[in-house]
């Protein structure tokens, strides 16, 4: 039997990545206990996107098992043993604000989860395919040290920079920054990965997103940009822009092009990989920008409003570079941009769900 272990598998990539692989693997396992709604409330619960799951496929187990329960991950890996194939971790706190009131659930979750599940797929499944979702946060706050420059709607890389054509590498140091506790738990998880990859032989992928998004986030103020933003679009509801003028960019992938390039990587693996994962030039906004296209597409005003102080350690301009990912899996490709992403996140809340 193949198996596919997916954590966080109610959040919006894992649901994604239950969808995408459902008839590709003879048995689904999911594992989430709907920690989302724990952080950041009953708006943020994921439990719909469980039952939808359940009642969509009928090779979806899922567990309600705690990541941070070593003994309950080892009961389940024990029993599916060597018939796990593919191992997918999207379980995580994600909040850089949440993470600084409670930083022992933040790193417990982050790094120590991730631990386990290493620890977890060595012991009973070695042979499997290990595939992370890292976080453009383990960079911290170098790339505002970048030569920005000032346009009317966004900030942007000066032109003669190597990182204006396709965006921010690889190679960008991860050291001498301010992370953010959060992006601080996601720096040990992710060089985890690397190292059981290179250490243990493993096959293991790091993948640091961008904006991680699409029309099955359950975005709340604290975390789910575009989702929340579309929320208060459609609902009315007030939204606060924090610092840097609302021209601060990101790029935003869609969970589908991202789960499609751990499809790419599952079959042809490599051992303690890294890949920024974004959408790049393709796929990207600041904020005004994004304010005026969720305002484009709900034929009304959004109400908001701005406070100069900007969130620690937040981004002033990010886009991915994804040519490594793409030189070592050519035929993989974006799919959506914003405006399409936006468009679906529109027709979701305003359909009956």
């Amino acid at each position: 039997m193949n198996i596919a272990l997916i954590t966080g598998s109610a959040g919006l990539i894992g649901g994604e990545a239950v969808e995408f692989f459902a008839d590709k693997f003879d048995l689904i396992v999911g594992i989430d206990n709907n920690m989302r709604m724990a952080f950041f409330g009953a708006e943020a619960s994921t439990e719909w996107n469980r039952n939808r799951l359940q009642a969509s496929y009928s090779n979806y187990r899922h567990e309600t098992a705690d990541i941070r329960d070593v003994e309950s991950l080892g009961r389940l890996f024990s029993e599916l043993g060597s018939d796990i194939k593919l191992v997918v971790h999207t379980a995580a706190q994600p909040s850089h604000d949440w993470a600084a009131k409670e930083p022992f659930t933040d790193f417990s979750v982050n790094a120590n989860g991730t631990l386990n599940l290493l620890e977890m797929t060595r012991q009973h499944c070695p042979e499997a395919v290990f595939i992370f979702t890292s976080t453009n946060k383990v960079y911290g706050d170098s790339p505002n040290r970048l030569p920005l420059i000032e346009l009317e709607k966004r900030w942007e890389i000066e032109a003669t920079h190597p990182f204006f054509m396709e965006g921010i590498d690889e190679q960008m140091s991860i050291d001498h920054c301010l992370h953010s506790l959060f992006g601080a738990s996601k720096v040990a998880a992710d060089v985890l990965v690397q190292e059981y990859g290179r250490y243990f032989g493993m096959k293991t992928g790091v993948f640091r997103g961008g904006c991680l998004t699409g029309p099955n986030h359950s975005g709340t103020m604290l975390h789910g940009f575009l989702a929340y933003l579309m929320k208060c679009a459609v609902q009315g509801t007030h939204y606060t822009i924090f610092g840097y003028k609302g021209k601060q960019v990101r790029d935003n992938i869609h969970s589908h092009d991202l789960v499609n390039m751990f499809w790419h990587f599952y079959q042809n693996p490599r051992m303690g990989e890294v890949y920024n994962a974004g959408g790049g030039r393709f796929s990207n906004c600041s904020m005004i920008e994004a304010i005026e296209l969720c305002e484009a597409i709900t034929s009304k005003p959004m109400s908001y409003s701005y406070k100069d102080s900007n969130r620690i350690g937040d981004h002033i301009w990010w886009i991915s570079d994804v040519s490594k990912f793409k030189s070592h899996y050519p035929e993989w490709h974006w799919k959506y941009n914003v405006e399409d992403i936006l468009r679906q996140m529109h027709q979701a809340m305003t359909a009956a769900r």
